[in-house]
């Protein structure tokens, strides 16, 4: 299933002269009644949906406060057990026990507004810190703090990914993205092919790089040899893709920030598939794909949760008990959803089963 660049280049020449891709064969409404969402290929022919109840005793939501202030902003799940999170206004690499609540912070330097964490190959926690303009690791064990800098100016860290040679890639929102090799400590910058916006990213589980370009509302597809990325537009103009994951298949799955959807681009076939979220004013954040393949957003228009299941094609939305908990990213492990809320200072645990 791997998507080549002539395929990509072609994708990109059809979407220049059309709006709409010609996806899969086009389904007749579902019915709403039961929270089926209407399936289509594009925004234009895609009705809105009723959102079903949420089934509690399958979903459960946990919050555990941190530090207050700390404007928490991406979390990534431990090998241990625990979470790690950026301390985004304090300029801290957060770590919480799940089991006591406990949380035990890590200082990456002055300066520091680390903004996205994930954890790599070797374990270790490494942080996108847009106020240093840097690459940070943090060693699990000794807390030794670990600085890549960036060269040239400061390219607003967004996320990171590691492909399937353990190099690490990233997006910078001024309109760049780049890699660094873990092994040797060379980084390098690259610019954008179409400017600002390049956001949320992801990797397929074959180790394949998209990222999506919220200014500029498209995705791409880095080509890991040549270091180039190739945008590829979705079907709504406009939509603003903030966030990207991938489901087991490598079919990229995109939040779109400005129309209210989520999308989908199967990257076999390079085919789209649209669908609006329930809600007067849905405004989709964050995009994760768990590991039964159903998919879950943060839904800031409504202050709440949203879990797809492409199968059924029905939404649930699980809204907050407080106002503006604007949780800006997710990520997870088997049974477990994690996201951030950034707007109460908590860590919110998703239990799925």
């Amino acid at each position: 299933m791997r998507l080549t660049r002539a395929v990509l280049i072609a994708v990109v020449a059809s979407a220049c002269s059309q709006t709409v891709f010609d996806g899969p064969p086009r389904w007749t409404t579902f019915p709403t009644a039961t929270g089926a969402a209407t399936a289509a290929t594009s925004a234009a022919s895609a009705a809105p949906s009723a959102a079903t109840t949420p089934d509690v005793s399958a979903v459960k939501l946990v919050e555990f406060p941190v530090g207050r202030g700390q404007g928490p902003h991406d979390v990534a799940p431990a090998p241990d057990g625990g979470v790690w999170y950026t301390a985004q206004r304090s300029g801290e690499l957060g770590y919480l026990d799940p089991k006591t609540g406990a949380t035990r912070m890590v200082k990456l330097g002055a300066g520091s507004a680390p903004h996205g964490v994930i954890v790599g190959p070797d374990g270790a926690p490494w942080v996108t810190d847009g106020g240093l303009n840097a690459i940070v690791r943090v060693d699990p064990t000794s807390k030794e703090v670990k600085v890549f800098a960036l060269p040239g100016p400061n390219v607003n860290l967004n996320t990171a990914a590691f492909d399937r040679f353990g190099i690490l890639w990233f997006t910078g929102q001024s309109g760049f993205f780049g890699h660094l090799d873990p092994k040797t400590g060379v980084l390098k910058v690259l610019q954008s092919p179409r400017g600002a916006g390049p956001y949320g990213m992801t990797s397929t589980p074959d180790g394949r790089i998209f990222y999506a370009s919220l200014a500029n509302s498209h995705i791409a597809w880095i080509d890991l040899k040549e270091d180039v990325a190739t945008p590829i537009d979705p079907p709504t103009r406009g939509q603003g893709a903030r966030r990207v994951w991938s489901d087991s298949k490598g079919q990229i799955w995109v939040s779109e920030w400005n129309a209210g959807q989520v999308g989908v681009f199967y990257a076999d076939t390079a085919q789209w598939r649209e669908w609006k979220i329930p809600g007067a004013n849905p405004m989709p954040y964050a995009v994760y794909v768990d590991d039964q393949d159903i998919v879950w957003l943060t839904d800031f228009g409504a202050n709440a949760i949203v879990r797809f299941d492409p199968r059924a094609e029905t939404f649930t939305s699980y809204p907050h008990a407080q106002p503006n908990a604007a949780v800006r990213q997710l990520l997870g492990r088997p049974g477990e959803v994690w996201g951030a809320m950034s707007g109460q200072d908590k860590l919110l645990l998703i239990r799925t089963r």
